[in-house]
């Protein structure tokens, strides 16, 4: 059997084993995929006795998804490593080669951007986009919402510097796409924009939203990466300002799918699965 899991800690509430079952089915593959808890600290010890469990039972890891707090130390144990997770400086996605090589890569920035375009039907071709926070979350996203055709993103920060130095590394893909890429403080923001992308924890905390609503253009898409109750506040304030709101279930959804593609070259239906987990998501709160 082919295994795969996801780690991180803590992992019991991931989704991502659900996500990979139904793929796996519909895809018509024969793969397990599970949760592994790693303590802080032991990641590379995780992997390695992940690899070695599975070679015991007559069985193969041939790859993992990397969550909290480990997509760093998942960077930095990799052979080789696409362009979007060095960019990110972050991995969510190892692939184990045959050869004993483990490959490196990012997959949710394009799982955001092809939630936003393909789910929500909202093209990113020429328009002003609005990142909310420097840390690992809107590293992994920021490439490719530039690759996606945003004329201009602007990455707004509490502590400024961060955006700068993001906004720096990302510096040749702007030039590349020639896309105008700045970086302000949270309360310094000009203007409004067609698309607010949240990558902060505020939703997870339960505070407020960091920036004004006037960067909320009428009619405009506003995305917390957070979905369920965490994404309730953002999405409340989106919608009393005329945004149209989006939680990060689609994101959560599309990233799994293009790993899911990495490891078995299949595409997934990704569409179906993230309909058939909002009718359960909403069939479960009303219960």
């Amino acid at each position: 059997m082919d295994l795969y899991c996801v780690i991180g800690n803590p992992v019991e509430h991931s989704r991502s084993p659900h996500i990979h079952a139904r793929f796996a089915e519909l895809c018509g593959q024969q793969m397990d995929y599970g949760r592994r808890l790693v303590p802080i600290g032991a990641f590379a010890e995780g992997i390695a006795a992940f690899r070695a469990e599975a070679a015991e039972r007559g069985d193969t890891a041939r790859g993992c998804n990397i969550t909290v707090p480990f997509k760093f130390e998942a960077a930095a144990l990799a052979h080789h490593t696409s362009e979007r997770a060095r960019l990110a400086q972050a991995v969510n996605t190892l692939r184990f080669e045959a050869d004993g090589g483990i490959h490196a890569d990012n997959t949710d920035g394009i799982g955001l951007v092809n939630d936003i375009v393909r789910n929500a039907g909202v093209p990113l071709q020429g328009k002003a986009l609005l990142l909310i926070g420097a840390g690992g979350a809107a590293a992994g996203v920021l490439g490719p919402l530039l690759d996606a055709g945003a004329a201009r993103v602007v990455v707004a920060n509490r502590t400024v510097d961060k955006a700068i130095e993001l906004v720096r590394r990302h510096a040749a893909v702007a030039l590349r796409h020639g896309a105008s890429l700045e970086a302000w403080a949270l309360d310094k923001v000009p203007g409004a924009f067609d698309v607010v992308v949240n990558a902060t924890a505020s939703s997870l905390a339960g505070d407020a939203v960091p920036v004004s609503a006037e960067v909320l253009r009428p009619g405009g898409l506003a995305v917390d990466m957070m979905y369920g109750p965490a994404a309730a506040g953002f999405m409340a304030w989106a919608e009393a300002h005329g945004a149209v709101a989006r939680d990060g279930l689609g994101m959560l959804v599309e990233q799994a799918a293009e790993a899911f593609e990495i490891w078995r070259g299949v595409r997934p239906p990704s569409a179906q699965v993230l309909a058939e987990l909002r009718s359960s998501l909403a069939a479960a709160s009303k219960a």
